[in-house]
């Protein structure tokens, strides 16, 4: 790590994680140890005037992750390069949601981004488009961290000769923070008068920057909120906040974090009836005092993940990677707190189910640049994986997206090309006879 430049907080959170995971931690958290939390703040109740939405907005930033590539999609660049809304990508519907409460507020508003080595370059070059996207005295992006893969045998960094980046990994979103310490982001937003950050990643177009959320995080004093939904049975596997019995702190608990014998109460929708949209807010200065603090290490869990070291590759070496996810730092700030929010601020994209919901007319984007459903509930997508994963499968067959807004659910099996205007109403199912087919043009589906 230190040959490859990567700065000592980077490096000192690893060799914390490293010794936990010398010492057999493995990051769970168990049922026995906490509550359910059944009862947080409710956004739809919140109130504040126009003044208190400015002035919030005044010391606010809006920070996007942006360094996962959408290798689930086939991809080997950033997913928020792909157009969602005619030609408009993933990074010009942000700029423009952020240049608009500019104008509505007339406030600064900085925009920045947490990159990878990987996505830095193209997303940069794409952005530049958006003449005034930088904010003066503020870079647009920082960049993520990165740290060596273990071989699962003996911890030691993997060697991969085939591909030496393959060597290498990001530490996790819980990267952030090292990684707004690092670069020196951080000192210089407090040093400007900026007071909040709102986080999200920047695949989750529904967390467009709101005023009334910022003047509800600066109202509540906390130095930190994390922003909830009420799961449903598509969430189960989602992190979620727990509540921890032995000093009732706030704690995020991801999939990965949960045992084998507690899988089943965990995703009982009545035992916790909330997930966690990594959608978070936190207290800037108050984030700066703590981390010089401690060094730079906040102590998040970590989080042990086994992987190959090619993950196209499933015969090749398998590895560990160490990770952190960035809402378990809600457990690190005395004070922080959660509020639930509208489905409307989560909507990932993470598969062509997700992006073909949102290129359809399920969907409305607004002259504020901020996506709205035309319909509630939301039709479900099921695409059939051996021809619809990767982003280019998914293009080959989908050229005209159909019309889902009179649609329940629509089921693809087998291999169908969408022809021009196909409309799907109540639940449609195209099944397979094993040979491609198109749904012809005009066609109503249901």
């Amino acid at each position: 790590m230190e040959r490859a430049d990567v700065a000592a907080p980077a490096i000192e959170v690893f060799s914390d994680f490293y010794r936990q995971l010398e010492g057999g931690a493995t990051g769970l958290v168990r049922e026995a140890d906490v509550e359910p939390l059944v009862d947080v703040d409710r956004a739809a109740d919140v109130e504040s005037d126009p003044q208190a939405q400015r002035d919030a907005a005044a010391v606010t930033a809006v920070i996007k992750l942006n360094g996962g590539l959408g290798t689930s999609m086939g991809m080997d660049r950033a997913k928020t390069l792909l157009p969602v809304r005619a030609d408009l990508t993933f990074l010009d519907v942000i700029a423009r949601q952020v240049q608009q409460v500019r104008r509505d507020h007339d406030v600064s508003l900085p925009l920045l981004f947490m990159h990878s080595f990987r996505t830095r370059d193209d997303s940069l070059a794409a952005l530049a488009a958006h003449e005034g996207l930088e904010v003066d005295g503020l870079p647009l992006d920082f960049l993520q961290n990165r740290e060596p893969k273990l071989r699962a045998d003996d911890l030691t960094p993997v060697t991969w000769d085939a591909d030496p980046s393959l060597e290498w990994c990001p530490p996790g979103h819980g990267d952030l923070y090292t990684a707004l310490l690092v670069s020196g982001v951080l000192e210089r937003l407090v040093d400007a008068g900026y007071r909040y950050a709102t986080v999200s990643n920047a695949d989750n177009l529904g967390a467009a920057p709101d005023p009334a959320m910022m003047a509800w995080f600066a109202s509540t004093g906390a130095p930190y909120a994390a922003e909830v939904c009420r799961r449903t049975p598509a969430d189960v596997k989602g992190g979620h906040l727990v509540v921890r019995r032995s000093d009732g702190r706030l704690v995020l608990r991801e999939t990965a974090q949960t045992a084998d014998e507690d899988a089943e109460r965990a995703a009982d929708l009545t035992v916790h009836p909330f997930f966690h949209t990594n959608n978070l807010w936190f207290d800037l200065p108050r984030l700066l005092e703590t981390l010089r603090s401690s060094n730079g290490v906040l102590g998040l869990p970590l989080i042990r993940n086994e992987k190959t070291v090619d993950p196209t590759d499933p015969t090749s070496p398998k590895v560990v990677q160490i990770e952190s996810a960035m809402g378990a730092a809600v457990e690190v700030f005395d004070g922080a707190t959660a509020i639930e929010v509208d489905r409307s601020r989560f909507l990932p994209v993470k598969t062509t189910n997700d992006l073909m919901l949102l290129r359809s007319d399920v969907y409305g984007l607004g002259d504020d640049a901020r996506l709205r459903a035309t319909v509630d509930p939301r039709p479900l997508v099921d695409l059939d994986r051996r021809f619809f994963t990767t982003i280019a499968d998914f293009d080959a067959r989908v050229p005209h997206v159909p019309s889902l807004s009179g649609a329940s659910s629509l089921t693809v099996r087998g291999d169908w090309r969408f022809e021009r205007d196909v409309v799907v109403v109540g639940d449609a199912r195209l099944d397979d006879d094993g040979t491609a087919r198109s749904v012809p043009a005009g066609t109503r589906l249901g």
